[in-house]
């Protein structure tokens, strides 16, 4: 794959070390080592599509003014048969190039000869990464933070593939633990409470409609209510009809059993029913994992054991009141914390050790890249001291911290959905906006930024809508080509690209040259928002370029040719995009 903009760097680079060269080599400068310099692309182009620092950064070592070396580098500089066209010196002695025709020309036709594999790069070098996202509590349904850490974590797992990692996606299912122990009272509860003789009136009293029994037994506190629950249980209506369903299907059966072996029945029927509702529920936002990995396997296979003990013979824990403790402060961490509790218990953290060890030992993955909530941020330094505890390369995982986020609507912030008045989760989300909206804007922002999401401006049909501003360039193209096919116009295979020196055309080929920078930028820094960005600022120029430059009236059919190619390439870039974003792109709006 071709990245221009990294290839005209890497000739700049060796065109300034050429005419260093030649200055050394007649005297004009002493032969030193060369300090490292910059090579830069300046946000006012007025100033150059390029830009270096070696002039200043060479004034210590030359013992002369920078300037003059500036201009000592440019009478040695030959951009003969290069991309560029022109030097010039600015300020106290930035070297600012300039890139000729020949570079914006064959900027488009490589996106021509790479079609739908324009963007895509061989950064990564096939290493392979796991990406882990949402790992939603199976107990419940999916809330607003696991839909945008959802839309963040599929579309870095895309722009990870595209820098050339072999990125895969994993859901953790948390199965074990307090939380299915939680789970399992709070169903066992419900279920007893149905059975029992004022249950069996609710049950008759509202026949087979399950809201209605749900409202009568759903209760938090307060006067009136049918049936206290203590604090310790999940208080959602959907316990109660994981509850109700169990008994319409088997009765009364579990009544007769101790309460464990009730848990264990209800955990078993309800669990995978959620489990089944988590994967159903992402497939609709067009999340589909390479492997759910349930927290089970860890304890059934004695890895949690396995990493205590580890840590025990490597003289890294001690005992204290009965429990077992691990010496995180010698790693770097705040503080030592609990892995066996008195009671013989493993605490939380034990099973997330022995998870990522099998990520990183185990299965050997290059990279661990992990979506959490901004409430984790003391956690990971913890994790990261038992790994390197266990002689695990640390390094080797990496955290994206997310924000919570906030929806509003008529400028108040929203908690509860239209539809059914309870609180808004993945679901009643996509009841209310389309998924394109919610993919693109949940990445609209850094991971670790505050975000406000605005379902009125999600829905509405104008330009104020990114995502709507985005797909319509993409159509506005469509139309365009499909009108003038309709007039007799024959598309062309290739142009005069030359021909595109209007300020709107550079800066559209400019930006369309961009993208596996950005790729490669996003991969680094974990941030799909700056795909996002792209898109909007493509759909800005393109958008720019068509209302300055006409296409149908073009001075020349040699110039149409060019402009019509251009549109169908930005057309190629934005699905691109898109497709990184799993966005579709529709020919008509």
């Amino acid at each position: 794959m071709s990245d221009l903009i990294n290839k005209a760097s890497l000739e700049l680079r060796g065109l300034i070390t050429d005419a260093l060269g030649k200055l050394a080599a007649d005297g004009t400068v002493p032969s030193v080592p060369l300090p490292d310099f910059n090579i830069e692309i300046p946000a006012d182009k007025s100033h150059g599509d390029f830009a270096s620092n070696i002039a200043m950064v060479c004034a210590k070592p030359f013992r002369n003014n920078p300037r003059k070396i500036a201009e000592m580098i440019i009478e040695k500089l030959d951009l003969t048969g290069t991309g560029f066209e022109k030097c010039e010196t600015a300020g106290p002695g930035f070297l600012n190039f300039f890139l000729g025709r020949k570079w914006f020309s064959d900027v488009v036709r490589n996106v021509i000869d790479e079609g739908a594999d324009y963007g895509r790069t061989q950064t990564g070098d096939g290493k392979r990464v796991l990406v882990e996202f949402v790992s939603a509590n199976p107990t419940g349904p999916m809330h607003i933070g696991n839909a945008r850490g959802g839309a963040i974590g599929d579309c870095l797992a895309s722009v990870l593939d595209w820098a050339g990692y072999k990125a895969e996606r994993e859901f953790y299912v948390n199965d074990a633990g307090n939380q299915i122990q939680k789970f399992g009272k709070s169903l066992s509860l419900r279920y007893m409470q149905l059975v029992s003789a004022d249950g069996q009136a609710v049950i008759k009293e509202n026949a087979n409609d399950t809201e209605k029994v749900c409202a009568a037994l759903y209760a938090e506190s307060g006067e009136g209510q049918r049936f206290e629950m203590p604090e310790d249980v999940y208080l959602g209506t959907d316990i109660i009809e994981h509850a109700k369903n169990f008994l319409d299907i088997n009765g009364d059966t579990l009544s007769s059993l101790s309460e464990d072996e009730c848990k264990k029945a209800l955990v078993d029927y309800a669990l995978p029913l959620n489990i089944a509702g988590l994967e159903r529920d992402l497939k609709k936002y067009r999340i589909e994992y390479d492997n759910w990995f349930r927290e089970s396997t860890l304890h059934n296979n004695g890895d949690t054991k396995k990493v205590v003990e580890k840590l025990r013979e490597s003289g890294h824990t001690y005992e204290q009141e009965g429990a077992t403790w691990f010496r995180a402060t010698d790693f770097g961490a705040d503080k030592d914390f609990v892995l066996v509790r008195a009671n013989g218990i493993p605490t939380y953290v034990v099973p997330d050790i022995a998870y990522h060890y099998n990520k990183l030992v185990t299965r050997s993955f290059d990279k661990a890249v992990d979506i959490f909530g901004a409430d984790h941020h003391g956690y990971v330094p913890r994790l990261k001291a038992a790994l390197t505890a266990l002689g695990v390369d640390a390094s080797k995982l990496d955290v994206v911290l997310m924000q919570m986020v906030r929806l509003v609507r008529d400028g108040e912030v929203v908690k509860l959905s239209k539809r059914s008045g309870k609180a808004i989760t993945l679901v009643t989300l996509l009841d209310e906006i389309p998924i394109d909206a919610a993919r693109f804007y949940f990445n609209l922002r850094e991971a670790n930024s505050q975000f406000e999401f605005d379902l009125d401006l999600a829905v509405e049909k104008s330009s104020q809508n990114p995502v709507y501003y985005v797909q319509y360039a993409h159509a506005r193209i469509c139309s365009l080509i499909a009108n003038l096919k309709s007039e007799g116009t024959e598309i062309p295979e290739t142009a005069d690209f030359d021909l595109l020196n209007k300020p709107q055309e550079i800066e559209l080929i400019r930006h369309i040259a961009s993208l596996p920078k950005e790729v490669d930028l996003a991969a680094k820094t974990y941030d799909p928002a700056k795909i996002t960005k792209y898109a909007v600022d493509l759909a800005t120029l393109f958008h720019r370029f068509y209302d300055a430059c006409s296409v149908k009236n073009a001075e020349s059919q040699e110039l149409m040719n060019a402009r019509l190619l251009l549109c169908i390439v930005t057309r190629q870039v934005l699905r691109n995009v898109l497709t990184i974003l799993n966005i579709t792109q529709p020919e008509k709006m």
